[in-house]
């Protein structure tokens, strides 16, 4: 009869001495970690505005036209480059080397040295959006940084990236978990294609149509490879941790790593289908634009079975709830995009704004949601405060779900439409330009609804950084003194 009780204080005591481990990492890495979030949170403010105007500017030509450094061909690289370098890699570096961190057990080390990387990392990227307004853009997609400035980017991400990889070599025990697979593979992808990139495309330009084979390969690795990863880390971290229940199965866990590893980088070539370049390139990518159906089935299913049964924490979690649509949309976006690798779909979507559709479902609809749900997990623990107000979680999520929705809808069913009318030779291309305006302008309500909801998340944000000890003890929507949420790393 002794030996229950016996067995209960272990795992009392085992408990107490993980959450005490996890409690000093959290504070070793506090200081980082809230850098890059405030970074992130900045330039998501600045890529929100400028997108904003950009949206204004598809079908209002004449706004803000007199003064060349905010036109349309110079703001929107601005934009896209803001929100994938400026919100994207910022917000993958602090729950990137959080998540790393408190996975390898180990507190870390050199914090100043992550955030002096940071700060060159962000002055870099600072240089290079306002080269691209001043017009000094290339003419490569995601590549858009001027060539003086991306050397510093990558001297940065190298002392990030180093201190990544260390921290795992620090790791207490054996084991490796499945959210240390993707962010220690994702660290090695990074510079490797965009490295490839910049000197094929910007420092020493390849001759011929091998610059368009090279900036199409580096678009697509940089989702597959860079973005998803990193997503689908948090995913896997956020959701045994709120659930207090491992992942379903570790076999379709490794199923899904090693088909992405294998069919990530392969994809880039549908964006040229049609184009002067050799057919079985084109080809290829089309098998494994196809093919990418079984790591994006076999990761849905994984952590769609992994919680079943729980709707009620799904929808009570802020977090939760942010990166459950983003494995939803990770789902949907990659079976569309499986669709347009198709040449009889391919020729309908090509030079339409369907593709745009399909870049935003991928990168806001799946990465981001999923990075605020990682956000929403990770913060409270790294300040030891919850979140002022559920009522602005809900207007940050509801604003974010509409707003990427419409914009999503609005540019797919939008460029379907257009292709077709683009493909009818009796139809006058003023007549198709005339039919995409309204789309156009639902697509600019649905930046709106985005534009409300980062408000009410950086109110909230800046709320819970600077305000009164009350917060520390308020029991809040993300169950800071949950106990099951604490476990085992």
């Amino acid at each position: 009869m002794s030996i229950a009780p016996q067995s209960n204080s272990q795992s009392t005591s085992t408990d107490a001495n993980v959450r005490s481990v996890l409690s000093e990492i959290d504070a070793s890495i506090r200081f980082p970690a809230l850098f890059f979030v405030i970074a992130a949170i900045l330039w998501l403010l600045v890529g929100t505005g400028l997108t904003l105007i950009t949206a204004l500017q598809s079908y209002l030509p004449g706004f803000m036209s007199g003064c060349e450094f905010v036109t349309y061909g110079r703001l929107y690289p601005a934009a896209t480059n803001a929100m994938l370098f400026g919100w994207g890699c910022n917000v993958i570096f602090a729950i990137g080397l959080w998540i790393m961190a408190r996975l390898s057990l180990s507190p870390i080390r050199s914090g100043g040295l992550l955030i002096v990387a940071g700060l060159f990392w962000n002055f870099g990227l600072k240089v290079g959006i306002l080269g691209i307004l001043a017009g000094d853009l290339t003419g490569a997609e995601f590549l858009e940084i001027p060539a003086y400035a991306t050397p510093l980017l990558l001297i940065s991400y190298a002392l990030i990236g180093a201190w990544g990889i260390l921290a795992f070599r620090a790791r207490q025990g054996q084991g490796v978990y499945v959210s240390q697979w993707y962010i220690l593979a994702a660290f090695f992808w990074f510079p490797w294609i965009y490295m490839i990139a910049e000197f094929m495309v910007v420092w020493f330009p390849a001759r011929g149509v091998v610059q368009s084979i090279t900036s199409s390969w580096f678009a697509y690795s940089f989702q597959n490879l860079w973005l998803t990863p990193m997503a689908l880390a948090t995913a896997y971290y956020v959701i045994p941790k709120v659930i207090g229940r491992p992942i379903h199965s570790y076999t379709l866990a490794l199923l899904g790593f090693v088909s992405l590893a294998l069919l990530g980088s392969w994809t880039g070539m549908v964006q040229l289908i049609g184009g002067p370049i050799p057919v079985w390139i084109s080809s290829v990518s089309i098998v494994a634009a196809v093919m990418m159906v079984v790591p994006v089935i076999t990761v849905a299913l994984n952590l769609y079975l992994s919680v079943k049964g729980e709707r009620a924490v799904v929808w009570r979690s802020p977090a939760l709830r942010f990166v459950m649509f983003g494995v939803l949309s990770y789902f949907f976006a990659n079976m569309v995009g499986s669709l347009m690798a198709f040449r009889s779909v391919n020729v309908i979507t090509h030079f339409t704004t369907f593709s745009i559709g399909q870049d935003q479902h991928l990168v806001y609809a799946f990465f981001s949601m999923v990075m605020f749900g990682g956000l929403y997990y990770m913060l409270p623990r790294l300040t030891k405060r919850e979140w002022p107000s559920t009522r602005l979680i809900y207007c940050h999520f509801w604003g974010s779900a509409f707003g990427i929705t419409i914009v999503v809808v609005s540019l797919i069913v939008g460029g379907w439409l257009a292709g077709n009318q683009m493909n009818d030779a009796t139809l006058p291309f003023l007549d198709v330009v005339q039919n995409m305006l309204p789309w156009l302008q639902i697509r600019s309500i649905g930046v709106v609804c985005l534009a409300i909801g980062h408000l009410a998340f950086i109110i909230n944000f800046l709320w819970m950084l600077f305000t009164t000890g009350y917060v520390r003890a308020k029991q809040g929507p993300t169950l800071l003194e949950s106990g099951n949420q604490e476990g085992a790393a």
